[in-house]
């Protein structure tokens, strides 16, 4: 007879995590939404906690923070014109810019015999750095002719800021010297602020990923941009955008806005539009219909900037063009037509350095339907910063 095997019952296990990399990713997005949820309500205070870690990190590693060290960052020469006497253009790229925004503009203006020099900065820090970054490096620019700025989205917030608080203040002295400025275009700025700077982190990641030739790779280089204080100065109504907006613009320099609209209804839509909006029965609903529809573009803008988001008072009206934030200046691909606000910039250009009357594009020679053709906004008028809507001047194919 067998004997009854007498087997021991199994002591249970204390619970363990069976899969510690799902903790770890959940631990973090738990963070990540903290943070988010905390920001959002204290963008001044993040700001702050930003500029802090910024100065942290340039005393712990000066070497490796400094911009000036990295072959990149500066203001530099990119077309020679010694014999010229036109005026000498510097181009300001944009948040996270990779540095191939001016590549479909740069050889134009030297064949237009323009001498060009592009201004490069740590573009994720406060705007008021890069500003001060700018003037830092504006005695290097020759004094012996004027210059125009050419800027690109908030590299026209760096422009504004330079020319209005340094460079040529209404209320009070220059606060540095070198070459004067004869006037400024501002291509997709977002002087009223975008909320796509809420996305910085995926334009830090093109940034980074896009390779050019002549930037040196470093694990330092998103650092070294700072820390994203830029993406909170570009929230609308921020402190940055509010003071810099108080700031009166001298009026002997001009300044040329271009936007872009992504949206171009068809003249047949637009007209089917027209009569049904004229078939409303009330004329309350024929006005809501009427806002509906000039809203559309308005509100898309160039993809990252609204119309809305353009004005400034006492300016004139915009130049508005079908195309991207960065298709008005730069080729999707390399058999595309040239970028629609390449032309009109020129012209512009040649108008300030005396080819031209006054500088101001004729919107008459540009392509594209009429006002009465395309979604239009009110009237400018002449109130304050933030309440002032704007009229495309054309919008051109």
């Amino acid at each position: 007879m067998r004997s009854a095997t007498f087997r021991q019952p199994r002591r249970s296990r204390p619970a363990r995590w069976r899969h510690p990399s799902l903790l770890a990713l959940l631990t973090l997005i738990s963070a990540v939404a903290l943070w988010t949820w905390w920001a959002e309500d204290h963008p001044q205070e993040e700001r702050e906690l930003r500029v802090v870690v910024h100065d942290q990190l340039l005393a712990w590693f000066p070497d490796a923070m400094t911009p000036n060290n990295d072959g990149w960052h500066g203001l530099a020469l990119r077309i020679a014109a010694p014999a010229s006497k036109k005026p000498r253009i510097v181009l300001v790229h944009g948040l996270d810019e990779p540095g191939s925004i001016w590549h479909d503009l740069i050889p134009v203006l030297d064949t237009a015999g323009f001498e060009v020099w592009e201004f490069r900065y740590p573009n994720d820090q406060g705007i008021d750095r890069s500003v001060a970054y700018l003037a830092e490096h504006w005695p290097t620019l020759p004094a012996d002719r004027p210059a125009i700025f050419v800027g690109h989205s908030m590299g026209g917030l760096v422009i504004r800021d330079f020319v209005s608080r340094w460079r040529h203040p209404v209320a009070g002295s220059a606060q540095v010297a070198g070459a004067p400025i004869l006037g400024a275009v501002l291509i997709g700025t977002p002087n009223q602020g975008s909320e796509w700077a809420r996305l910085r982190i995926w334009l830090e990641l093109r940034d980074q990923l896009l390779e050019e030739r002549d930037r040196r790779f470093s694990l330092f280089a998103a650092l070294r941009d700072g820390t994203g204080e830029a993406k909170i100065d570009l929230r609308p109504g921020s402190d940055y955008l509010t003071a810099l907006n108080a700031v009166p613009w001298p009026t002997t320099i001009p300044i040329q806005l271009i936007g872009g609209v992504l949206l171009e209804p068809p003249l047949a839509m637009t007209q089917s539009v027209a009569e049904m909006s004229q078939s409303a029965p009330t004329l309350e609903l024929r006005e809501k219909f009427a806002t509906w529809w000039s809203g559309i573009g308005e509100g898309l803008g160039d993809g990252v900037v609204t119309l809305a988001s353009l004005s400034l008072p006492n300016t004139p009206p915009p130049l508005v063009m079908q195309a991207s934030h960065r298709g008005m200046l730069l080729r999707l691909l390399p058999n595309d037509p040239e970028p629609p606000a390449i032309r009109p910039l020129l012209q512009t250009l040649e108008g300030w350095s005396g080819g031209g009357e006054s500088g101001a594009v004729d919107v008459a020679a540009q392509s594209g339907p009429a006002l009465s053709d395309a979604p239009r906004l009110p009237d400018q008028t002449a109130e304050p910063v933030g309440s002032n809507p704007i009229r495309p001047s054309v919008i051109a194919n």
